[in-house]
């Protein structure tokens, strides 16, 4: 069984694999730049590492995904 977590990724991911955007309309989804395999995630002082995992949507685009739960984000970086 598929956690939500890994659920909420995939759901972003395909949307964004067809059509380009990132506006999932309940959930928070941030555009890095492209081939990220992690980012720094700030909050107040501190920092936190996400790391991203490689998805490939339906369409066969490598999308590299992660899932921030302090903050519900989800970040998504196109790979090449």
């Amino acid at each position: 069984m598929i956690s939500e977590e890994k659920q909420t990724i995939l759901q972003v991911v395909e949307h964004y694999a067809l059509t380009g955007n990132t506006d999932e309309h309940l959930i928070k989804v941030t555009r890095l730049t492209d081939n990220k395999t992690s980012y720094v995630e700030r909050i107040a002082k501190d920092g936190r590492s996400i790391m991203l995992g490689e998805y490939r949507a339906a369409d066969g685009k490598v999308i590299w995904a992660g899932h921030s739960g302090s903050t519900g984000m989800v970040y998504l970086s196109r790979a090449h």
